[in-house]
């Protein structure tokens, strides 16, 4: 059996053979990938295709028995159709001739582009990643008006207010619809994805799928007289969909109740400086202004530090040194950050929306609130702060719950039968 990968980053494994720097982002598709290699499935044959430059943008490379295909596409823009790449893609299929094309992830351009080339939906398996059509209704989380209007210097230089952001993800959103309308196979793992994709295609074959997460978070656990106490932790807040501002919102109330409470924010460093060389003012986007500004307003300057960009190594270590996770996104489908989250016990508290509910057991092993209701957000804060057994029991719930969820060798077993189940029924 032949199965071609269609990724939207290069592979560790690629990058290494050519002393290249390659993303921390994934982890379970090496996990794949190292099985594969090893000879678990001797009769498994498997090529890959993935964003690149230079030479293997036009032939191919075989490594360990994998054969690789990089392809040209502008990462800058992924909301814009490339319809050469479609040109490039017939040409790796012609060579490759698979069973089975696996792509992840619905919403880039060159998932169309290759489903548009290969033009056989019963061979065709889209896995999917977040519902663009949902995340653009819910884009804005409920800013002030005035600052979804705003556009900074650095929004019109990048073309890139926040108007624009919600336009792009409805572009992207048109070309994730035409996606599964043309496969005829689809992952997911939540009850929020499959609801959506049956609504566009329902005449889809729909496999459930969890995800693997990456290999550091399998280990070590999350014990509360370690972690620095009434520590909050985010693990993004760069874009008003990830719900930073409600949690700035409840920051004054929790200090009522615990004045060291303190947040923490991992990711793009959108109200200072961080690693850039520009100055704050070119750099500032409309929403970096106005977390700038709830900060600033509820005095809570030495009470929130953006952390930056962290390896999984740093974030593991921020997760175990913190007292709660919280995840206030408006929309998800199945966040890594909660699931690696729930691997190492930290008592988690999210928005009850998307699949959220699908990865977590509410009142068992995470507390939910309704999105955006920050008193509710507080109250779940309080009731872990507060209850060092509720926080303990939590804890260990979400352990063994999320090692059945993302236990890597079961995953990869699912993945097998599902190639084999639609190259059976593809040769039928």
């Amino acid at each position: 059996m032949k199965v071609l990968w269609l990724c939207n980053i290069m592979l560790p494994a690629y990058a290494i053979a050519h002393d290249l720097d390659y993303s921390v982002r994934e982890g379970w598709l090496t996990g794949c990938l190292n099985r594969i290699i090893s000879q678990k499935e001797p009769d498994f044959q498997l090529g890959i295709c993935f964003p690149a430059s230079g030479e293997i943008t036009t032939s191919s490379e075989v490594i360990q028995g994998v054969t690789y295909y990089g392809f040209n596409e502008d990462l800058d823009h992924p909301e814009k159709y490339d319809g050469t790449i479609e040109n490039r893609f017939h040409a790796i299929l012609d060579d490759f001739n698979p069973d089975v094309v696996h792509i992840f992830g619905a919403e880039f351009p060159h998932s169309l582009a290759m489903l548009r080339a290969f033009g056989n939906p019963e061979k065709a398996l889209l896995g999917i990643q977040g519902i663009c059509s949902e995340i653009a209704k819910a884009y804005m989380a409920g800013i002030p008006e005035e600052v979804q209007n705003t556009a900074t210097f650095r929004d019109r230089l990048k073309e890139d207010s926040l108007i624009q952001q919600r336009e792009k993800y409805l572009a992207r959103a048109e070309h994730e619809r035409e996606a599964i309308m043309l496969t005829g196979n689809i992952t997911g793992r939540t009850d929020f994805d499959r609801e959506k994709t049956n609504e566009i295609n329902p005449e889809a074959n729909y496999y459930f799928m969890n995800e693997t997460m990456r290999p550091c978070f399998y280990k070590g656990k999350w014990e509360e007289k370690n972690v620095v106490p009434h520590s909050i932790f985010l693990s993004q807040g760069d874009y008003p969909l990830k719900g930073f501002h409600f949690v700035l919102e409840a920051m004054p109330k929790l200090l009522e109740r615990y004045p060291d409470a303190h947040l923490y924010v991992a990711g793009n460093n959108i109200i200072g400086k961080g690693k850039s060389k520009y100055p704050y003012f070119v750099r500032a986007s409309a929403y970096g202004k106005y977390i700038k500004k709830l900060i600033s307003k509820n005095k809570l300057k030495k009470r929130v530090t953006m952390l930056g960009s962290l390896s999984d190594e740093e974030m593991k270590q921020q997760f175990l040194e913190s007292s709660v996770f919280v995840c206030p996104s408006v929309v998800e489908n199945s966040p890594n950050s909660v699931g690696e989250a729930m691997l190492l016990g930290v008592p988690t508290v999210a928005a009850r929306v998307g699949g959220i509910p699908t990865l977590i057991t509410e009142n068992k092993d995470g507390l939910l609130f309704e999105s955006g209701n920050v008193d509710e957000m507080v109250n779940a804060i309080s009731s872990i702060w507060d209850e060092p057994v509720i926080s303990a029991v939590i804890s260990d719930n979400a352990r063994q719950h999320a090692r059945k969820t993302h236990d890597a060798d079961a995953n990869y077993n699912r993945l097998v039968e599902i190639y084999r189940e639609i190259n059976k029924r593809s040769k039928a």
